[in-house]
C-alpha cells in the first residue's frame, strides 16, 4: 500500500502547478506522494502551516495555548474546591500572559533598551569556534557594520573559490531585507544558498559544506547565524533576489540568517532553541567501523583517537529540526592507519539530508586540519536502492601522520 501512495521520480507539470510557491524541500517531499487526493490534501496542510508560520505572530501566540489551559484548570478548580485552590493555576496563567506581553513589546514592537555588539572570537581555534557556535533565532535591529559586511562577503567569496565536490557550483547570495522566516525574529540580513536545476545532489552537499565554513567565519566575527530551510518563505526570498535568481534553471536550497545576536527573544523561541541545542545522539550511534553502520566505533582506541574532537564537532553539527541524518564509517588499511572516512545519509530526503551531510564534511575537515590531519574529499556513489546513501569520502593526505591532539 505504501508503495502505491509514494513514488520517487521527477515532478509532473500538474504536480508543479499544485505546489507553485512552495520551497524545493517541500516540493521534493510532497512530490513523492503518488495518490493525487492525498497529495493535494498534504499541499493544503503545508500551505496552512506556512501561512501560520509567516504571519510574524505565531511565535508570540503559541504560549497562549498553555495559558488558556491554565485558566480552564483554574476555573474548574475554583468550582470544585474554591478560589484558594485555583490560585496556583491562575497565577501561572497571569505570569505567562505577562511574559507574552513583554515579548510582544520588546521583540515585535522593538520597545527595548539598546544592546551592545558582541565581542569577536579571533582567539579561538576552529574546533573551539565549532563548539561555540549555536543557532541564533533573535537579532538586534542594528545592521552589520560596513567592515563586518565586507569581511563576511569576503569569506563567502573565499569559500566559493574552493573546488566543489560535484561538477555544478552552488551560489551564496547576500540579501539585506526582512525576509519572511520562522521562528527567527528581527533578522534582516541573510545568505541565500542556490543550487542548479534539475536536481544535483552533489551541489546540495556543496551548499552545506561551503555555507557551514562561512558560518564558522561569521562565528569568529562574533555574529549570530541560523540555518533556515522549511522556515523560509521561498516566494519572499525569490522576490528579494529579483534578477539574480532564475527559477527555471536553479532553486533555493536554504537561507542563513546572520547578524548581531539579541538577548530579547520570545518565550517560544527561547524554549525552541534550548530544545534544539540540548540533545544529540551519542557518538556510538553516529560513527561506525563498517559500511553497514552496524559496528559502533571506539573513538578512544588507536588509531581512531587521533581525530579526537573531530567526532564531537560533527555530533553537534546543525541539521534540520536536529534530525541528525548523517553517519560516518571510519576505516583502516592493512597497516592499522585510518585511510578513509565515509559519510552516509540515512534518510531519503533530497535536500535536508545532503545539506546536513555537507555540514558534517565541513566540520570534519576543519577539525581534522586543526588537529594536523589534513585530507581531501571526493564524492561517493550516492543514493542506491537501499539506505544508507554513501555520499562522500574523506581520505587523509600522505604527509599528515602527526598525532596533534588539541590546537
Amino acid at each position: 500500500t505504501t508503495g502505491l501512495l509514494f513514488l520517487r521520480g521527477p515532478l509532473t507539470d500538474r504536480q508543479r502547478d499544485e505546489m507553485a510557491g512552495l520551497g524545493a524541500n517541500e516540493r521534493a517531499l510532497l512530490g513523492d506522494i503518488r495518490f493525487g487526493p492525498l497529495r493535494r490534501l498534504a499541499v493544503r496542510l503545508v500551505r496552512l502551516k506556512m501561512r501560520l508560520q509567516f504571519t510574524g505572530w505565531l511565535q508570540y501566540l503559541i504560549p497562549l495555548a498553555p495559558t488558556l489551559l491554565l485558566v480552564l484548570l483554574g476555573a474548574v478548580t475554583w468550582l470544585l474546591a474554591g478560589p484558594w485552590a485555583s490560585a496556583v493555576f491562575l497565577l501561572l496563567a497571569a505570569a505567562l500572559l505577562l511574559i507574552v506581553a513583554f515579548d510582544i513589546v520588546t521583540s515585535k514592537f522593538l520597545v527595548r533598551l539598546p544592546e551592545r555588539r558582541p565581542p569577536r572570537r579571533d582567539g579561538l581555534s576552529a574546533i573551539e569556534l565549532l563548539r561555540a557556535r549555536k543557532s541564533c533565532r533573535s537579532y538586534q535591529t542594528t545592521p552589520l557594520s560596513d567592515a563586518d559586511r565586507k569581511e563576511l562577503l569576503a569569506a563567502v567569496e573565499r569559500e566559493l573559490q574552493r573546488p566543489p565536490l560535484g561538477k555544478a557550483e552552488p551560489r551564496l547570495l547576500y540579501i539585506r531585507a526582512p525576509l519572511t522566516v520562522w521562528p527567527v525574529v528581527n533578522a534582516s540580513e541573510f545568505l541565500v544558498a542556490i543550487a542548479p536545476e534539475p536536481y544535483d545532489r552533489a551541489a546540495v552537499i556543496d551548499v552545506g559544506r561551503s555555507l557551514q565554513r562561512v558560518v564558522v567565519d561569521a562565528t569568529r566575527m562574533g555574529l549570530g547565524t541560523c540555518w533556515i530551510g522549511p522556515g523560509a518563505d521561498q516566494r519572499s526570498v525569490a522576490k528579494e533576489l529579483g534578477e539574480r535568481f532564475d527559477a527555471d534553471t536553479e532553486h533555493i536550497v536554504c537561507v542563513c540568517a546572520v547578524g548581531y545576536p539579541s538577548a530579547y527573544a520570545p518565550l517560544f523561541v527561547r524554549l525552541f532553541t534550548q530544545k534544539m541545542s540540548a540533545t544529540r545522539l551519542p557518538l556510538r550511534e553516529l560513527f561506525f567501523s563498517d559500511d553497514a553502520l552496524q559496528k559502533p566505533l571506539d573513538v578512544g582506541a588507536t588509531p581512531y583517537d587521533r581525530f579526537g574532537e573531530a567526532y564531537e564537532v560533527c555530533r553537534w553539527a546543525p541539521s534540520s529540526y536536529n534530525g541528525q541524518t548523517t553517519r560516518a564509517a571510519v576505516q583502516t588499511d592493512d597497516g592499522g592507519d585510518v585511510n578513509e572516512v565515509k559519510f552516509f545519509a540515512v534518510t531519503t530526503s533530497r535536500y535536508y539530508a545532503p545539506v546536513a551531510l555537507g555540514i558534517w564534511c565541513a566540520n570534519w575537515e576543519l577539525a581534522a586540519e586543526a588537529l594536523g590531519q589534513e585530507g581531501t574529499f571526493e564524492l561517493g556513489p550516492g543514493p542506491s536502492d537501499h539506505l544508507p546513501s554513501h555520499d562522500a569520502t574523506w581520505r587523509p593526505s600522505p604527509k599528515t601522520e602527526g598525532t596533534k591532539k588539541r590546537p
